[in-house]
């Protein structure tokens, strides 16, 4: 069984998600396998908020190449997760 950690890999910090965190929407990169169900459980126990809305968004990798050798970046997902009105902030999108 997988834990909160192996869910949420890390923050996604761009200028649109900064833009996002003051209507309390935050964005992550996921586990592929992961569920919207999964996602919210593993946010409300790593970040101690609430959560009301979770959207996830599939990404296939890009191919690339060096020189003669081809290949392609690895698949990725990213949730969005939208926390309640009363909840408070989570503090890595600070600053």
């Amino acid at each position: 069984m997988k834990t909160a950690h192996d869910i949420i890999k890390r923050p996604i910090i761009t200028e649109q998600s900064m833009d996002q965190v003051a209507e309390k929407k935050y964005t992550f990169e996921v586990d592929k396998a992961a569920n919207k169900i999964q996602i919210k459980k593993a946010i409300e126990e790593i970040f101690k908020v609430k959560v009301e809305k979770v959207t996830t968004i599939n990404y296939d990798g890009k191919p690339k190449r060096m020189g003669v050798h081809a290949g392609k970046r690895a698949d990725w997902k990213k949730a969005v997760v939208k926390l309640t009105a009363d909840s408070k902030t989570i503090e890595v999108f600070e600053n």
